[in-house]
């Protein structure tokens, strides 16, 4: 039976592997960097189909509002520019 006096004995903390916790400040810096990354990029691609429809549309001779293709356009930069933007940054995994 321990004496009531004696605090009881803390076990030593155990280092966690420098790579584990790399990872983990990593993805407490940038939460669900991850799943961003493969939404910017769905978006990106469809973005991207929807301008190379019109393309072909307009090269079958089509109409092709002007409209419609500044929204494509910018619609592909915005989601270029998203998906650039959470690149990896300064060596970050």
């Amino acid at each position: 039976m321990p004496s009531p006096s004696r605090p009881p004995q803390s076990k030593p903390r155990q280092a966690l592997d420098p790579e584990l916790k790399r990872r983990l400040e990593l993805e407490a810096r940038t939460p669900w960097r991850g799943l961003r990354r493969a939404i910017w990029f769905a978006l990106l691609a469809s973005a991207g189909l929807g301008l190379a429809t019109m393309a072909m549309r307009a090269a079958a001779g089509g109409e092709v509002g002007s409209t419609d293709l500044l929204i494509q356009s910018s619609a592909l930069v915005v989601c270029g520019g998203l998906l650039w933007l959470d690149r990896n940054r300064q060596g970050d995994s």
